[in-house]
């Protein structure tokens, strides 16, 4: 990952309801939600949540895959992870056997330095 790509991401999840509709879709899991959905569920009028879908769209935080008339988003779990490994990548000066007290725990499970080095 570089600098553009950490950038952008941050940018799009600068916005409360941004990191509310991606967080449900990291809840959510493969299954994603509809847009429909997203907006019953988090009460945002859904021309308000076009405009947010399409910013996390554009920097690849979700996926969206189209059912007939209807879209389906998913949140991108694996560039969360990289982004996640890119900020901590140097922890400890490059070394981070010496914090092994630094784990990141998440619902997905536990995830050492060196599983987010693997992803």
């Amino acid at each position: 990952m570089n600098i553009n790509t950490a950038t952008s991401i941050f940018e799009s999840l600068s916005s409360g309801i941004r990191l509310d509709v991606f967080r449900l879709l990291v809840k959510k899991g493969l299954e994603g939600m509809v847009a429909g959905e997203i907006a019953s569920t988090l009460n945002i009028p859904p021309t308000n949540l076009s405009f947010h879908l399409k910013a996390l769209t554009h920097s690849h935080l979700l996926s969206v895959e189209q059912e007939g008339r209807f879209q389906r988003y998913r949140a991108n779990i694996p560039l969360m992870q990289t982004l996640i490994t890119y900020l901590t990548e140097e922890c400890c000066d490059g070394h981070p056997e010496h914090c092994p007290d630094l784990q990141m725990k998440t619902k997905c499970g536990d995830m050492t330095f060196e599983t987010q080095k693997s992803l």
